[in-house]
């Protein structure tokens, strides 16, 4: 008998993606109230958010959240823009399409930079990093991605902070799909900024990026920003000195955040979200694997986040009709974006419970069943 599709609370198919993702519904329900932006509601409503933020992050009293209007890209380019000085130099840890993205950003905002690249399934390598330090003293600044949505690779950051704080340099990350769910505490990996957004692992919706910046090296940014927009300086003072955001803020995208942040703390916080999302990736994996699917990764690579398969070279396996099939069954999956190997992506994060994972797993094989395809288990 087929199996019935799966839904979420709010009767939508389930996103097995690395956002944006299934919310809850009263998240979604957090969005249907209209807030005037400089409501005084609304101000203490925004002010418990970059407050939780930087709680989170384990920054409290070293560091500030300053928010930026728009997707993950906006904070990440607002980050290296505001913190990396025309005259400086950034060294760019690049195994995915983030890291080059990033790259991207630094030519066109012409910053000086240079590329310290690995294959999308291989980490960065400490020890070019330390000889790279070493040999270059112009390098002022390092970016590292925490864990790389392109394979779902998971990065050594504490060991990285741990090379950029040793020569003296400072570190930028970009925890886009880590932060909330992974532990990258501000009081043991020691960055400058860190960039993350309202639609991963704290579970909100789309349009909020926002950057944990340590404020003496923020205080110290004033001026770098090649845009006005994406100026972290300006936006922190203007907090600092009204409370209110420079230009029109996201409004719902914000109070449907507050409403996340307090179902996050109420799940255990990082911990708690973590354990979720890792439970999620074992029935996964597993699950997958009995079906005959190949993950890229190695258990010690890869973070309970998103994982990506191996295409199936069966002559009958398509996967536009695979794709599509799950879709029709209630789960929605990702393309591959490898250059290392052809595969697919299945998600770990959102508003997913492992059983619901579990009815994730039973879709594949009817999907397969139904395309005949029958995969050769690994030995």
């Amino acid at each position: 008998m087929p199996i019935t599709p799966a839904v979420s609370e709010t009767g939508d198919p389930l996103l097995l993606t690395p956002g944006p993702l299934t919310t809850s519904r009263t998240v979604k329900q957090a969005m249907v109230h209209d807030w005037g932006s400089r409501d005084a509601t609304f101000l203490k409503i925004n002010r418990a958010v970059l407050d939780r933020i930087v709680e989170i992050a384990g920054g409290v009293g070293t560091h500030v959240t300053v928010p930026m209007q728009g997707s993950g890209t906006f904070a990440v380019e607002a980050m290296l823009t505001t913190f990396v000085p025309r005259d400086g130099k950034i060294l760019l840890l690049v195994n995915g399409a983030y890291g080059q993205r990033a790259t991207k950003i630094c030519a066109v905002a012409g910053r000086a930079h240079q590329v310290l690249e690995t294959p999308e399934d291989t980490p960065p390598s400490l020890a070019k990093l330390e000889e790279t330090l070493a040999a270059d003293p112009s390098i002022t600044h390092v970016f590292a991605v925490h864990c790389e949505t392109t394979s779902g690779i998971l990065n050594p950051i504490r060991q990285i902070a741990g090379v950029v704080a040793t020569h003296g340099r400072r570190l930028l990350v970009d925890s886009m799909s880590a932060f909330g769910a992974l532990e990258i505490d501000a009081g043991a990996v020691p960055y400058d900024a860190l960039a993350a957004s309202s639609n991963k692992c704290l579970e909100g919706v789309p349009g909020m990026g926002f950057v944990v910046c340590r404020l003496d090296a923020l205080k110290a940014a004033k001026g770098n920003a090649t845009t006005v927009v994406l100026d972290l300086h300006e936006q922190w003072q203007a907090f600092e000195r009204t409370g209110q955001w420079r230009f029109t803020p996201p409004i719902h995208v914000i109070v449907s955040l507050h409403q996340a942040i307090e179902e996050h703390r109420a799940e255990g916080g990082v911990k708690g979200r973590g354990a979720r999302y890792a439970a999620n990736c074992k029935i996964l994996i597993d699950g997958m694997a009995k079906l005959g699917f190949r993950p890229l990764l190695p258990a010690d690579l890869q973070a309970p986040i998103i994982v990506t398969f191996h295409m199936p070279t069966h002559a009958a396996f398509k996967f536009q009709a695979f794709y599509d099939g799950l879709k029709d069954r209630g789960y929605v999956i990702y393309p591959g974006k490898l250059t290392v190997a052809d595969s697919f992506r299945i998600g770990c994060i959102g508003r997913i419970t492992p059983e619901q994972m579990k009815g994730a797993i039973a879709a594949v094989a009817e999907v397969l069943a139904d395309m005949g395809v029958t995969l050769k288990k690994a030995a």
